[in-house]
């Protein structure tokens, strides 16, 4: 009994449960469908043969780096409006709101010039096979305005859901999900009078559902929203007063989830160069990754929301044992979520066609995916979840760049291209970050150096 009442305060209560409940369900919904979006993509490019399917994903490698720009600019701004919200300081909230949309807005533009100028190049950059490059540079030349798309409804997308708006974006998903599969369906295969666009058709389904996303989201947040009350003319917004705060707790973030894109990328670059073989079965691999820890993305966005109301509320002590139950669903989802894998790779697998190389590859790509996520599960929570809603963002910064970079980009390439090992060795080499990060962060959380004030 004794042992029961330590560790009853660490078990949370229902009313906990429910509000974890309400904030990751919808986000982990909308993870679902896009997922769904993205792995329709690989099924319909998959039919035109392995060029295909290896030049969109190639292609993909460098607008994710964007992508997770985008998250870090709009997670690092989280975590100043959730404890903002939770201080109910609507001011200092659009000030953070307008510092982020400044940000986005350049890194936009560099994106976008970039892709213009050099499309081969940044192909070129992944892989040395001239199909492949070929037909990424086309699916480039559809892919310019989605940075813009793309980054504004991303990051006013987390703004909402840090102050508990959830529902609109998870509708705005759904939406969003049939317009790809509709328009991809109709312009990769040529359907209903439309041209057989191949690669460029999914490039052009993909950029008219984030026009219609953006229409969506942008359009409520910026002209209906009345819990932030956040309009077009607070962009112009003095916020000198601020940016000293934004810039500790957001770059941080920002530098982080940017190296940790270069990162992939520089993963992906391995990948390129092992064969296309390799990056085909990572692309199948990679879809039932995120079909399988979903979950774990909605609990890790529902942790950092609740972590800095919590301290926004000025208890300590309270975070703390949050923190504590956060770990253990963290490790609990990851052990589900690894049985999973091992249940439907077999099934997903199939579903693609591709020659027995690849198709061997991708089953043991699956084998050490279902080992990884047990321990991604337990440090993405921490990282991505509690330790970056308490603004511990400079430690978390220091373990992206070190064990990445240190560990996992050197000795994947190494297991890759020159030791020549099984493809099960080298993608667990490639993710030996995961395993490191986890650990660590847990001696993190028990030292509660990681609960920072703003």
């Amino acid at each position: 009994m004794a042992v029961i009442d330590k560790i009853r305060p660490y078990l949370g209560d229902e009313q906990f449960y429910l509000t974890v409940a309400t904030v990751a369900v919808p986000i982990s919904l909308q993870g679902l469908i896009t997922i769904g979006v993205n792995m329709m993509d690989t099924i319909m490019l998959g039919s035109l043969g392995e060029t295909a399917l290896s030049a969109s994903s190639l292609a993909n490698q460098f607008i994710n780096i964007f992508h997770i720009c985008c998250m870090g600019i709009g997670m690092g701004a989280s975590v100043l409006t959730s404890r903002f919200w939770g201080m109910q300081d609507r001011h200092s909230l659009r000030k953070a709101i307008t510092i982020m949309l400044r940000l986005c807005l350049v890194i936009a533009s560099l994106f976008t010039a970039a892709t213009i100028l050099t499309p081969r190049g940044l192909m070129a950059i992944y892989t040395q096979e001239e199909p492949i490059i070929q037909a990424g540079a086309g699916y480039f030349r559809w892919s310019i305005p989605c940075y813009l798309l793309l980054g504004l409804s991303l990051t006013c997308t987390i703004v909402l859901r840090s102050v508990g708006q959830v529902r609109l974006p998870l509708l705005s998903s759904i939406g969003a999900f049939f317009v790809n599969i509709f328009f991809n369906y109709t312009f990769i295969f040529g359907k209903f009078g439309a041209p057989a666009m191949g690669v460029e058709g999914a490039a052009l389904g993909t950029l008219i559902s984030r026009a219609f996303e953006f229409a969506v989201i942008c359009g409520y947040f910026f002209l209906i929203d009345q819990k932030i009350g956040y309009r077009l003319g607070h962009l112009f917004l003095k916020c000198g007063d601020l940016v000293g705060d934004y810039l500790r707790v957001s770059i941080p973030v920002l530098v982080s989830d940017a190296l940790l894109a270069l990162g992939n990328s520089a993963v992906a670059m391995v990948m390129g160069r092992i064969g296309s073989s390799f990056v085909s079965a990572n692309a199948i691999t990679t879809v039932t990754q995120q079909l399988s820890t979903v979950f774990i993305q909605g609990i890790s966005n529902a942790s950092a929301i609740i972590t800095g109301h919590t301290l926004g509320q000025g208890d300590t002590e309270k975070a703390q044992r949050q923190g504590v139950t956060f770990l253990g669903l963290g490790a609990l989802i990851g052990i589900l979520a690894g049985g999973l894998i091992m249940v439907i790779s077999g099934p997903i697998i199939g579903c693609y066609s591709i020659n027995a190389e690849t198709q061997n590859i991708a089953v043991q790509l699956m084998m050490a995916v279902g080992v990884i996520v047990i321990f991604q599960s337990m440090n993405s929570i921490l990282t991505k979840g509690v330790l970056r809603g308490g603004g511990d963002t400079k430690f978390l910064m220091l373990a992206d760049i070190l064990f990445l970079w240190v560990a996992s980009i050197p000795l994947g390439a190494l297991a890759g291209l020159w030791w020549h090992l099984p493809a099960f060795w080298i993608y667990t080499f490639l993710k030996i970050d995961q395993f490191i990060k986890a650990i660590w962060c847990v001696f993190r959380l028990g030292s509660k150096k990681w609960i920072k004030k703003i």
